[in-house]
């Protein structure tokens, strides 16, 4: 792993990418520009935290340091090579990579965005795990959005199939207030109890949600989560997906690191290249992107 130091003389700018200790002694990074700023630790490629100029933060965080082989319940977790459990059963819940440390693989700025990718590629550790040759880059930047890149290359000399997906975890004043819209006459698995429908309406946040929706065929797909109480809106724009996931534990969770009101004040919206399976089988030399941009808007006075 890279040393502070290390990563702030070949990659630092002063004001715009800043490196500092984070979770369990691994670095995290800070990109900061006119637009807003992002924390995001070196450890899982996780973007703890995501605040546009003149906004509270967009990102909800537990207060609370996980030790490695925990995951963390907040900030936008990189699912890899599985979404859930379903696809590997025998492999950790959402996958490894957000247990595994990244490299600084390029790190940029311009007057319009801030930007850093980060890479994990396979190594006898992963591959005790999962045996297959990989090339994963994860790439954050600020600009008038947080755009978030996860690419997928097989480096290996035969196919493998996988699952991909963002987890952001967003920030609201009142879970109950809330509602998601873009998912109307799509269907859904609740995976609470694998009952299956079509939904009508906007999805509103009033009971625990565990919904995975398929979404139609289209170059990108555009959701909002509205949080009146707030008086904001947050869009969550993606692509290289085919399904979206809606989630919320509701009260008396029992995850470790929240906090026993913690689940009023967030909103999972999830794209993922698709569930419970692979989203295709990867060739050789093949790559697949997952996309998204998150937006806020506060409610004009």
């Amino acid at each position: 792993m890279q040393t502070i130091d290390e990563l702030m003389k070949r990659y630092g700018a002063p004001g715009r990418i800043v490196f500092r200790p984070g979770l369990m002694g691994y670095p995290e990074v800070v990109l900061s520009n006119k637009y807003g700023t992002a924390e995001v630790a070196l450890l899982g490629a996780n973007t703890l935290s995501y605040r546009p100029t003149g906004h509270s933060p967009v990102l909800f965080c537990p207060k609370y340091d996980y030790h490695r082989g925990d995951s963390v319940h907040g900030g936008i977790p990189v699912c890899w090579p599985q979404f859930g459990n379903r696809a590997i059963p025998s492999m950790a819940q959402h996958g490894f990579a957000r247990l595994m440390p990244f490299e600084v693989i390029e790190a940029t700025y311009s007057d319009e965005s801030t930007e850093i990718v980060l890479g994990l590629d396979s190594t006898p550790d992963t591959k005790a795990v999962w045996d297959h040759d990989f090339s994963l880059r994860v790439k954050i930047s600020v600009s008038m959005k947080l755009n978030l890149t996860l690419t997928t290359t097989n480096t290996g000399k035969t196919p493998f199939e996988f699952t991909a997906g963002f987890h952001p975890y967003l920030r609201v004043a009142d879970r109950n207030t809330t509602e998601v819209l873009g998912l109307d006459g799509d269907s859904f698995v609740n995976t609470f109890d694998d009952t299956t429908g079509v939904w009508t309406g906007a999805v509103a946040m009033t009971a625990p949600r565990n919904h995975v929706f398929s979404l139609p065929a289209a170059p990108k797909h555009e959701l909002a989560l509205m949080d009146p109480t707030a008086k904001r809106a947050i869009a969550v724009v993606s692509s290289g997906n085919v399904n979206a996931i809606v989630w919320n534990p509701g009260e008396g969770s029992t995850l470790k690191d929240l906090g026993s009101d913690d689940w009023r004040h967030f909103v999972c919206v999830e794209p993922v290249s698709a569930w419970p399976k692979a989203v295709r089988e990867l060739a050789p030399g093949e790559t697949h992107e997952l996309l998204a941009a998150i937006q806020a808007t506060l409610e004009e006075k």
